[in-house]
């Protein structure tokens, strides 16, 4: 048997997401846009803010007019009139003059700025004391500061969180251009498997992988498709394969990449149309049996039966071809979260370790601190709040050291 006989760097690996295209788009009504991927650049049509603002409540004048104000010092100035809220002013002011002006009301013709009320002292009805000066467009924000009409928006690949939402809000923007949901499909495989509602027998687990593999396709925006459980053996595992990439957009396959049963896989992927190998191996750990293969314009990748060693190389392989299927632009994986190691770790040279850490706040840092267990121990995903990667070329890392960790969410 020719055992991980094209294994291959992580990078390498990652690359491969570049071979797929974006599923297909839809409009959707902008209160259904979040965590949806914009599958064009979107334009502002309009300025925003449309007229010039005040960002406090106050007094809109003319900046000049205060130059030299102190408290030892302060300047009068005649109120001419009040902003009203939602409306023009309807009137302007000159040099010496101000306007009572409410936080987001729109300067009157002739102000530039604006004059905390606390820098303030009301004389009589028509008459204020200014105890600082101010600069032009102190305490405002002009019209189109924030963005400005003809603008893109938002651009292709963005990610809509609640801030993105906002914004097309802002400009008028109700239906929103974005890029289906990835459906993958998960099939686990196994002799020993069966559902959770089963009492297993000797020598028998319940499925794990399916639901921890749903979660993970949920948090990265994508629609699971939970398959069932198919034997080790080639023809129903072809016939399931087959089936899945009939219903989705890329196909999980849990197990079936171990020892004995990675041929299997191999040679039911093989015999699925326009299929082909690209990675029989990572060189990660865990996660080295991972899979990686093509048939068509879908991806196939088979990830180890263990649950924690499926998680891993779920995150670090699996997600960028999730999200170059999603039309996320760029690298989207979350920032690396900077700690200090605390403990020594050995590893073999050659392939990347991401290690499960806890991470805990300690005289004013971020401590790492390893989970050590089996690759078929849920808990110690549980526990963890992020991998620790250590590159192949690595021996291991000693106490102390400053390391990255990628966030588990």
């Amino acid at each position: 048997m020719k055992e991980f006989f094209l294994v291959k760097p992580l990078n390498e690996v990652r690359a491969f997401a570049e071979l797929f295209v974006p599923v297909g788009a839809e409009v959707v009504p902008l209160e259904q846009a979040w965590g949806r991927v914009t599958a064009q650049d979107i334009l502002s049509q309009d300025s925003v803010p449309p007229f010039a603002r005040s960002t406090m409540d106050g007094f809109a004048v003319a900046a000049r007019s205060t130059f030299g104000a102190s408290f030892s010092n302060p300047c009068q100035l005649a109120v001419v009139g009040t902003v009203p809220m939602g409306k023009a002013a309807g009137f302007g002011i000159g040099p010496g003059q101000a306007a009572s002006i409410p936080t987001g009301g729109m300067l009157p013709k002739g102000a530039d700025a604006v004059v905390m009320v606390e820098h303030t002292e009301t004389i009589d009805d028509i008459t204020i004391e200014v105890y600082k000066s101010i600069s032009p467009q102190e305490n405002v924000i002009l019209a189109g500061e924030d963005i400005a009409a003809g603008q893109i928006a938002l651009a292709a690949g963005t990610r809509i969180r609640a801030q993105e939402a906002a914004l097309l809000a802002a400009v008028g923007v109700c239906e929103v251009p974005v890029f289906l949901r990835p459906v993958v499909g998960i099939l686990s495989t196994g002799d020993e498997v069966d559902p959770p509602s089963a009492a297993p027998a000797p020598g028998r687990i319940r499925d794990m992988n399916t639901y921890a593999l749903c979660g993970q396709c949920l948090g990265a925006g994508c629609t699971p498709l939970a398959l069932g459980i198919v034997p080790d053996k080639e023809e129903p595992l072809f016939e399931a394969i087959a089936n899945a990439l009939s219903r989705c957009d890329i196909l999980l396959l849990s197990g079936g990449s171990s020892v004995g049963a990675r041929d299997l896989a191999v040679g039911a992927i093989l015999k699925c149309s326009q299929a082909k190998i690209l990675a029989h191996g990572v060189a990660i750990s865990p996660g080295k049996p991972t899979i990686v293969a093509q048939a068509g314009p879908k991806p196939i990748i088979g990830l180890p039966g263990h649950v924690v060693s499926a998680m891993v190389a779920f995150e670090v392989v699996a997600k960028p071809f999730l999200h170059r299927l999603a039309g996320l632009a760029g690298d989207q994986a979350p920032p690396l979260v900077k700690a200090r190691l605390s403990r020594n770790l050995a590893k073999k040279k050659g392939r990347e370790e991401f290690v499960r850490v806890r991470l805990v706040a300690k005289d004013g840092e971020i401590v790492a601190q390893p989970i050590l267990g089996k690759s078929g121990e849920i808990r110690t995903m549980i526990a963890a709040d992020g991998l620790l990667r250590i590159p192949a070329n690595d021996e291991g890392m000693e106490a102390g050291e400053q390391a990255f960790v990628l966030p588990l969410t």
